[in-house]
């Protein structure tokens, strides 16, 4: 008899102890990975209020910058994997799902990938053996340990044509292929993926529709394609977003959404004087340096206007719309395989300042005290 009350008094103070909390990973982790982005302070542990974040909220990561090429491999004859090394560790350490970001881009790309040793373009010849000993070394050092790579990010343009890359210049279409025929030599193993922006665009989307028919013709393989999410409070439209998933499905492909935000502040192109706020923009770099401040001002008021916060009804806008977005994800989970935030906290977002120096913005799932913003709160309730 005694040891029955001893249960039934154990059992009483387990029913009434706080249950540990729940976190997006554990309610939405059934359908798709639930990622972040994880900038160098992060990477290093100096943020461990962004830490417990990543425990509670995440099962997979993203590297936002120690892994482009710029980063990685500043000189021909010299990579820099220290902190590279130090994002494996931490994806290691606490059991996450991690993703390469990214082998081949224009932007944040040596320069002297492009350039012979008389400063002149590069050959054909050279740029293809320069790529496959980029991506051969990277994908090598980390085989096994990462599930896949951007292979290549944003070359096509909002109409459907190739951006005019370097890449481009010298290659031509052939550095799409060779770049995930060079990643699968490197780790046959790794998942391959094309990465973009703006991919509710009907031209963009049916150009990397073609992108992907190519590639398969080849014998190529490419696994998904990432949609990249910098979404704002007038686009894209869920309807133009399922249209474009819809067509990359049906190549045959999964779709990540990669790189998701979405801006708080006005549209630019939605500004009551479109014409005004670009001349303004274009003034700010030409007057003199004691103008230029009034100018940031008055540009700062057209395009950042929530510096002291959000208003409440605007808060409300932009929580219905993350919501509508995440229902889709949600919607389409059987063909989504991750879906990765561009950034923990509002606090470090790159949005901030990137439309005007020393702007303001709102645009993730936590807000600059490391709260949950009201629509991932719901969530979890809603799917516990």
């Amino acid at each position: 008899m005694k040891n029955s009350y001893i249960i039934i008094a154990a059992l009483a103070v387990a029913a009434c102890a706080p249950k540990a909390p729940l976190g997006l990973k554990d309610v939405l982790g059934d359908k798709f990975l639930v990622g972040t982005a994880l900038n160098e302070q992060q990477i290093r542990h100096q943020d461990p209020k962004a830490d417990s974040i990543v425990a509670l909220h995440f099962n997979a990561i993203v590297p936002e910058n120690c892994m482009k090429h710029a980063e990685l491999h500043p000189k021909e004859d010299e990579y820099n994997f220290e902190l590279a090394d130090k994002f494996v560790e931490y994806g290691e350490a606490a059991g996450l799902t991690m993703t390469g970001h990214c082998l081949v881009w224009h932007s944040q790309t040596g320069r002297w990938m492009f350039f012979d040793d008389k400063g002149e373009l590069a050959s054909p010849e050279l740029l293809k053996q320069r790529m496959k000993d980029h991506i051969t070394t990277v994908m090598t050092r980390y085989k096994g340990k990462l599930k896949g790579w951007d292979v290549v990010n944003e070359a096509i343009m909002e109409d459907g044509s190739y951006r005019k890359s370097l890449y481009y210049q010298i290659l031509g279409e052939e550095f799409i292929p060779w770049a995930f025929q060079c990643a699968h030599e490197a780790d046959p193993d790794a998942e391959l993926y094309y990465n973009d922006y703006g991919m509710n665009l009907e031209g963009r989307r049916n150009g990397v529709v073609r992108l992907i028919r190519q590639l398969k013709e080849r014998g190529l393989r490419i696994d998904a394609v990432g949609m990249q999410g910098h979404m704002g409070m007038d686009y894209p439209t869920v309807d133009e977003f399922r249209a474009s998933m819809d067509a990359f499905i049906a190549e045959g492909v999964d779709v990540m959404i990669t790189e998701w935000d979405m801006s708080a502040n006005p549209t630019e192109t939605q500004s009551a004087d479109v014409g005004e706020t670009q001349r303004l923009r274009m003034s700010m770099w030409t007057v003199a340096p004691e103008e230029r401040e009034a100018i940031r001002q008055e540009l700062l008021a057209r395009l950042c206007p929530y510096s002291d916060g959000l208003p409440e009804d605007v808060s409300a806008e932009w929580n219905a719309r993350m919501r509508a977005f995440t229902d889709l994800f949600i919607e389409y989970a059987d063909h989504i395989t991750r879906v990765t935030a561009w950034g923990i906290t509002d606090a470090t977002s790159w949005k901030n300042g990137f439309v005007v120096p020393g702007g303001t913005d709102y645009p993730l799932l936590f807000d600059r005290e490391y709260n949950a913003k009201p629509f991932v709160n719901q969530l979890i309730e809603d799917y516990k």
